[in-house]
């Protein structure tokens, strides 16, 4: 490879990771309009492993914003970001792969003041991002999650089951 690919790559792979980071962003920030403007206009997302639904980014933006509203902190940490580089009409590096794992922190509304730090909810398990090289940059085309676990609340002694 010459310098100028391997700057190139480098951009890419830099631009690729901003696009990861600000989808975990928004989300957590409930910036719906920001999340809908990261894919592209036939960008899809899958979060039926987690209870949720697939669709387009409108839906999924509706859909997100309904159901996340319950919970006023959540905090993604999107880790073990694995990229690759795809080739679309015959042009390397059109199109681009992440597989990272993630680990989501999320406390209730309705949460009781007990002092507590530890959120009431906590998810894990891996995304799978597909990404798109446009004339506006890179873009999301799909984004599927696969939950692998999750842990609830713990109830106090007493609490009706």
């Amino acid at each position: 490879m010459t310098q100028r690919v391997e700057l190139a790559t480098v951009m890419d792979r830099l631009a690729v990771d901003e696009v990861v980071t600000e989808y975990a962003s928004a989300v957590d920030d409930g910036d719906w309009a920001a999340y809908r403007g990261l894919f592209t206009a036939d960008g899809r997302a899958d979060y039926r492993s987690a209870g949720g639904i697939e669709g387009d980014a409108v839906r999924i933006a509706g859909w997100l914003a309904e159901n996340l509203g319950m919970f006023p902190m959540r905090q993604h940490l999107i880790v073990n970001r694995r990229l690759r580089f795809g080739v679309l009409e015959h042009d390397t590096g059109d199109t681009a792969r992440v597989r990272a794992d993630y680990l989501n922190p999320m406390r209730f509304a309705a949460a009781t003041d007990d002092g507590s730090s530890a959120p009431d909810f906590v998810c894990g398990g891996r995304y799978d991002f597909g990404l798109l090289r446009t004339e506006g940059g890179w873009r999301l085309r799909t984004v599927v999650v696969e939950e692998k676990w999750r842990r609830l609340p713990d109830r106090t002694p007493g609490d009706p089951a």
